[in-house]
């Protein structure tokens, strides 16, 4: 008998990725199997290899004592459940970059199509009708390529299109200036600047609550008239129905697109309109995408089980060994604080400097500094960010990253602080910084200051950053009559001030959203310098996993 490992190979794969497997593991190949089947025998293996079909629940994961390693031959992992795997320690990887460069040459081919009609007219002549004069269409040399979302496939969309003599304005405001002056492209300030300059507009964004319908009925009315669209990225960050609209409107000439809200479907609202080339979500399927896909995800488990670093792990943070207890605690703490320095910037920011103070001075803390480049990156691009893989991608968008440590701190235990600096920040000469701590048994995460100003909030979803003029008497009193007519409470308050003539800092905790258009009324009302609304995800508990 054997005494090799044994990987579950679930579904169909390159074969060079399982050729890999076989030379240091028994491979099965289970494809044909029954869900049934299939948990009877997961028991006997210690790496799965899976696609998107194969659901790996909890159950699944409940059922496979010896299960190390699974691996999802592709980008995502929303079928592997990450939580139940963490918590069994079953690592988990995959192929973050296998399907890239085809994402961005269908891009290119559906922005062609959409300009010369190729599947409109293709489909007349199919059908015996020679309508050459009814599918003419538009040259791109010339042309302006409007990109919103300068991640990976973005730019790389980019490149191709100043190959074909476009010209390329791109929108991506975590994209420091550096990195478009790196790729020779012409930034704008805000998607406004897109939509009024552009006559082709490609979206890549990641599919977050914020991007849902990010190009809307507004969005459209601020295009040109005869603009196309393509998407390639996700499904509904393209409000379907108001790219109906524009199009029956005659404000949008064409559109391209490979993704749908939900999919499988076949009877989408767009599949009516002519104007519209579509395509069943075929980004990232081509034989070099797919042998990618099956030899990265077969070399990443080959690591994995060999017990050596996976740089793909999406569920590993470094390896902290004995003080892994000392400082876990304080990854909710850095994190939040990338988040915040970030929402709070005016500005994309370049570097960070983060000082670490007290207690946790002691300790190795890259696994901190890579929280805080966590929290400022995720969601903000295009790729899923985590402790493996942000390194990489803050230097792939020009960010770096300084630490300082200092044994001795005054006033805290241990006092994480974040300075952020770019072009020009909302703080002054293009300098920001936060600083936070964690307190109390459960190690709960506390913002200490903001603005360079000492503030004590606990952190909550809802929050609200203001600006005033210090010691003018009534101040919070406005601020709060205004917020309370929006129908939202104010939880808590912290108001920092440095010295007389100088700005007051407002922290607030609010139970509720609050909009840009209602912050502009507080700040109108109120006769603040400025505000800023914060949304801050769920923090990361005393253990390092999300709550």
């Amino acid at each position: 008998m054997s005494d090799r490992m044994k990987v579950l190979v679930k579904e169909n794969l390159a074969p060079a990725g399982i050729d890999l497997l076989r030379e240091e593991f028994d491979v099965d190949l289970g494809v044909e199997w029954t869900a049934e089947e299939f948990m009877a025998r997961i028991a006997d293996y210690d790496a799965l290899v899976v696609r998107s079909a194969t659901k790996v629940t909890a159950q699944v994961i409940a059922a496979a004592p010896r299960l190390k390693v699974i691996g999802r031959a592709g980008v995502g992992v929303d079928n592997v459940d990450l939580e139940a795997a963490t918590k069994r320690g079953i690592i988990v990887v995959n192929a973050p970059t296998s399907n890239v460069l085809t994402a961005a040459e269908h891009t290119i081919a559906m922005m062609m199509a959409c300009a010369r009609n190729i599947p409109q007219a293709h489909s007349a002549l199919k059908a015996g009708r020679w309508e050459r004069g009814r599918y003419g269409g538009v040259e791109l040399q010339g042309k302006t390529l409007g990109i919103i979302g300068l991640g990976r496939i973005g730019a790389l969309v980019a490149e191709r299109a100043r190959g074909l003599k476009m010209e390329v304005l791109a929108f991506d405001p975590y994209v420091p200036a550096e990195r478009f002056r790196e790729l020779g492209l012409d930034r704008a300030d805000t998607a406004e600047q897109v939509y009024r300059e552009a006559e082709f507009i490609s979206v890549h964004l990641p599919k977050q609550p914020e991007t849902i319908g990010f190009v809307d009925d507004e969005a459209f009315a601020r295009m040109k008239d005869g603009v196309r669209i393509i998407n390639v990225a996700r499904g509904g960050i393209v409000d379907e129905e108001a790219l109906a609209r524009a199009i029956d409107a005659g404000k949008v000439a064409g559109a391209a697109v490979d993704v749908y809200p939900t999919e499988p479907v076949t009877d989408d609202v767009l599949f009516g309109y002519d104007e519209v080339v579509t395509t069943p979500h075929l980004g990232a399927s081509t034989v070099e995408a797919q042998l990618r896909a099956g030899v990265q995800t077969a070399e990443q488990v080959v690591l994995a089980l060999d017990g050596r670093f996976a740089p793909n792990a999406v569920n590993v943070p470094f390896s902290l060994g004995e003080e892994a207890e000392e400082v876990m605690p304080f990854v909710a703490v850095a994190e939040l604080l990338g988040t915040l320095i970030t929402q709070l910037s005016d500005e994309p920011l370049e570097e960070f400097e983060i000082a670490y103070e007290g207690a946790i001075a002691r300790h190795d803390t890259r696994v901190l500094s890579m929280a805080v480049l966590q929290g400022a990156l995720a969601g903000k691009v295009e790729e899923a960010v985590n402790f493996v893989n942000v390194a990489a991608v803050a230097e792939e968008r020009g960010l770096s990253v300084r630490e300082s440590k200092q044994p001795a701190v005054v006033d805290y235990l241990s006092l994480i602080t974040v300075a952020g600096a770019g072009p020009a920040c909302a703080a002054g000469p293009g300098i920001l910084a936060v600083a936070g701590t964690a307190v109390g048994v459960r190690h709960r995460p506390r913002i200490v200051s903001a603005y360079g100003r000492d503030v004590d909030l606990e952190p909550t979803p809802d929050m609200l950053f203001v600006r005033a003029r210090a010691q003018v008497p009534g101040t919070f009193g406005r601020i709060g009559t205004k917020i309370g007519e929006f129908g939202i409470n104010i939880g808590q308050v912290s108001v920092g001030v440095t010295g007389p003539g100088e700005h007051e800092v407002m922290g607030l905790a609010l139970d509720g959203p609050i909009d840009d258009e209602q912050i502009a009324q507080v700040v109108e009302y109120a006769g603040l310098l400025d505000g800023k609304r914060v949304r801050l995800p769920s923090l990361t508990t005393r253990d390092g996993y999300k709550s």
